[in-house]
C-alpha cells in the first residue's frame, strides 16, 4: 500500500495495524519525521515523481491530498508503480462541503476558493482516465459535533489550508465574529466524495 501525501501518518499506521504493507510519501520533511515516530516506512517524495519502482504497489490511497497535486502527472505515476490490476482510493471533498461548511458563514470567501481549488467528480474520473484507470465514486455525509472551544482554537490556528489564503482583514473579522456567535457545541457535517480507480490492463 502506498499513502499518497502521508502527512503525520496517521492513515499508514491504521493500514499497518490491520495487516497491511506500506509507504508512506510526502513533500514535507517535517512530516516525514512525525510519521517515522510513528513507526511509518516513510520517504519525502511528489506524487509526481514516485521513488519507487514500476507496478511495486497494490494499492494507494490519497486522502484530501488531490487538489494540491499536478493531477494528470501524479496519477500517471501512480499508474506505473501500481500492479497491473492495482487500485486507488481517493478521498476528497464533494463541493457540497462549501456551501454547507460551518466556518462559510464567518469567513465569506471560503467557499468560492475551495471550489475552484477541489476537483469534481467529472474532472478526476476524467483525469483517472486519462492516466489508465477505471472509476466509481461514492458520497458521503459525516455528521458530528465539535465544542466551541476546539473549532475557535482550530481557526487561530488556521487548521485547514484555506484560512492561509484568506486576506487578514477576512480572518480577523471571521474570528472576532466566530468569538461572539459560535455556539458551545458546533455541527460540522462533512461531505467527502470517494473515488475508487482501478488500473486498466492493457490490452493483450
Amino acid at each position: 500500500m502506498l499513502d499518497v501525501g502521508c502527512g503525520t501518518g496517521r492513515w499508514s499506521e491504521a493500514l499497518a495495524d490491520r495487516g497491511s504493507r506500506v509507504w508512506g510519501i510526502d513533500p514535507s520533511a517535517e512530516m516525514i519525521d512525525l510519521a517515522r515516530q510513528r513507526g511509518v516506512n516513510a520517504k519525502r517524495a511528489d506524487a509526481e515523481l514516485l521513488p519507487f519502482k514500476d507496478g511495486w504497489f497494490d494499492r494507494a490511497l490519497l486522502v484530501l491530498v488531490a487538489h494540491v497535486l499536478d493531477r494528470p502527472r501524479a496519477f500517471a505515476e501512480l499508474r506505473r508503480v501500481l500492479a497491473v490490476d492495482g487500485r486507488m482510493a481517493i478521498a476528497t471533498f464533494d463541493h457540497a462541503q462549501f456551501d454547507d461548511y460551518y466556518l462559510s458563514p464567518y469567513f465569506p470567501s471560503l467557499a468560492g476558493i475551495d471550489r475552484a481549488r477541489f476537483p469534481t467528480p467529472d474532472a478526476l474520473q476524467q483525469e483517472l482516465a486519462g492516466a489508465g484507470f477505471s472509476s466509481r465514486t461514492l458520497s458521503l455525509r459525516l455528521q458530528k459535533t465539535a465544542s466551541r472551544d476546539r473549532v475557535l482554537e482550530g481557526i487561530r490556528g488556521r487548521f485547514i489550508s484555506t484560512l492561509l489564503l484568506l486576506d487578514d482583514v477576512e480572518f480577523a473579522e471571521g474570528l472576532a465574529r466566530a468569538e461572539r456567535e459560535l455556539p458551545e457545541r458546533v455541527p460540522a457535517e462533512q461531505h467527502l466524495l470517494v473515488v475508487v480507480g482501478d488500473a486498466i490492463r492493457p490490452p493483450l
